[in-house]
């Protein structure tokens, strides 16, 4: 602070002139005031400044991190690794193991176990080696002998001149394939007259009789059963657009349209409304039931626009143990409403991710909601792989795979479900425990904005739903079932785009429904559709259409189908 100095020698003596000398000192002593004052205001306001400054300075590096973190994880979804497991140098080097050696993330004392489990050895099992070399060809394939014998002069003895006699057979086998074997089956109907006798002259019978047509999923076309099980399993499960299949057609000389195929789909579709409705119902008499969905687009829906996004619900139903019915259902919209539609009576178990759209029909329906651990897991995946010098996302990674471990070790001892689910809880729980705890401690250090704030914030909204699965036996720590049931639509939509309508959507979905239920329950979808399609006109009751569902049929009674097209 300025501090006003004065030489009292060369005050006046005049009482006067002192008088004015300390007005004047007076004066100059305010002014002095009011500057300091001044600047003082202005200190002031340079210091809220700079702490203003410093704040949006920290606010802006954490939105950068976290942009960055994006970047990220974008970069190595786009051009990176899919697969969500940890690399070579994760394990082995993996920044888990930097972290609690450099001591960047401080643990509490009371977190021994897991530290311990961190760096106990993992053994793996003893296991047999897969034997080398190729796997041997299907023995039910048909074969063709051709025999490769030599002359009998050459089987002659080149000293003694005898016939050297055969002492055993040598075998080898290639593969042949034949294109597309097309058939017609010609359908004759004999024809019989009228009767000469006067009872039948006297009757008014119709003169001219035949035997019936066979029932037909389309009658009148040239659509076999067979051809319409080639036409559904190169579209919905090779994932070859109706427009490459008619150039496959043309190329054997075969007229067939794009138009054509997806007309019999759709017709099709509407053949099966009641088989498709028990089979709905049927789905929904297990006690559990998986779903997700995503998105179509439809071009030509009223009152939508071309680019508008449109859904595809998938729902995997348990009706009989480990045979699952897996339904999938067009929507134009993602709303609540549709899995009170799809759900409509159901009452079990409900596994999801976490989107909000299934709170509505757990809420009305009274259904178990059931978590998806997966996602936890993917989210902390995610921030791994973009903060690698954090320490945290991996901890939660180990936590996970510890989950998991023993999940995979119980489910190896095939227990009885009392057994496996009271193992389960008493070797789980405790690691659960411990997580949720980790993940209480972690919200309070982590940035809430931060790609590992944002998983851990995701866990602990959904830990409630997460840890039923360790209620029953037949439930999992993940919904990775129905992930993985949705993905051949997503190839699928890779190669045709969009369907045109929605009428093309739902007999799309029909068809996946039944191309991956059969695929579930070990069937070969060629096989079970031209089964399916030859059956199904001849079941007249509820019953006869209930024992046509892929979770009731075996592989036995399809048989192979070495007739008329097969797709490859």
């Amino acid at each position: 602070m300025y501090r006003m100095t004065l030489d009292i020698t060369t005050l006046p003596d005049d009482p006067e002139l002192l008088k004015e000398r300390i007005a004047e000192l007076a004066s100059e002593l305010d002014s002095l005031s009011s500057t300091c004052n001044e600047l003082a205001s202005k200190n002031d306001s340079l210091s809220s400044a700079r702490d203003m400054l410093a704040s949006k300075y920290d606010s802006l590096e954490t939105e950068y991190k976290s942009l960055e973190e994006k970047f990220k994880i974008l970069q190595r979804k786009f051009f990176g690794r899919s697969s969500e497991k940890l690399t070579v140098f994760d394990e082995t080097q993996g920044l888990l193991f930097n972290e609690i050696e450099s001591g960047a993330v401080k643990e509490p004392e009371n977190d021994e176990s897991v530290q311990e489990e961190i760096f106990e050895k993992t053994v793996v099992k003893e296991h047999s080696r897969r034997k080398c070399g190729r796997k041997a060809l299907p023995a039910d394939l048909p074969r063709e002998i051709v025999v490769h014998e030599m002359s009998e002069e050459e089987r002659l003895c080149l000293y003694c001149s005898k016939e050297r006699k055969e002492i055993g057979r040598e075998t080898t086998e290639e593969l042949v394939i034949i294109p597309e074997q097309i058939k017609v089956r010609q359908h004759v109907y004999i024809k019989y007259g009228p009767c000469s006798c006067d009872d039948f002259l006297a009757s008014c019978s119709s003169e001219i009789i035949k035997a019936p047509a066979p029932k037909r999923m389309i009658p009148g076309s040239i659509a076999s059963a067979e051809l319409l099980a080639y036409v559904a399993v190169s579209k919905f499960v090779d994932a070859l657009p109706f427009y490459r299949q008619s150039k496959i057609f043309d190329r054997i000389g075969v007229d067939l349209s794009r138009a054509t195929m997806c007309n019999w789909m759709i017709e099709a579709h509407e053949k099966m409304i009641s088989f498709l409705e028990l089979f709905k119902d049927v789905m929904k008499t297990g006690p559990f039931i998986r779903m997700d969905e995503t998105t179509v687009q439809v071009l030509r829906e009223e009152g939508r626009s071309p680019s508008s996004n449109s859904y595809m619900w998938v729902a995997l139903g348990y009706p009989v143990r480990n045979r699952p019915l897996i339904l999938y259902e067009y929507h134009s919209s993602r709303s609540g409403d549709i899995p009170c539609l799809i759900l409509e009576g159901f009452r079990g178990y409900l596994q999801t991710d976490g989107y909000d759209g299934y709170n509505r029909v757990v809420a009305q329906n009274g259904i178990t909601h059931v978590g998806c651990m997966a996602h936890v897991r993917r989210n902390f995946f995610d921030a791994a792989k973009a903060n690698k010098k954090e320490g945290r996302a991996h901890k939660a990674l180990v936590y996970i795979r510890k989950i998991y471990e023993i999940e995979s070790q119980l489910r190896e001892k095939n227990l009885s479900d009392a057994d496996f689910v009271r193992q389960r809880k008493s070797a789980v729980i405790p690691l659960l425990n411990d997580f949720y705890e980790w993940l209480i401690r972690a919200r309070n250090e982590v940035i809430p904005k931060s790609s590992t704030g944002k998983a851990v914030n995701y866990a602990l909204n959904e830990w409630h739903k997460i840890i039923r699965y360790t209620n029953e036996a037949f439930l999992t720590p993940d919904n990775n079932a129905a992930e993985n049931a949705i993905r051949p639509f997503v190839v699928g939509r890779k190669n045709w785009l969009f369907s045109n309508t929605p009428r093309g959507a739902n007999a799309s979905a029909m068809m996946y429904s039944l191309v991956e239920s059969a695929k579930a329950n070990s069937l070969e979808p060629y096989a079970y559709l031209s089964f399916l399609f030859s059956e199904l006109p001849l079941a007249s009751t509820r019953e006869n259409m209930m024992m046509l569902l892929p979770c009731f049929i075996t592989s036995e009674m399809l048989g192979r189908k070495s007739s008329g097209m097969r797709g490859i």
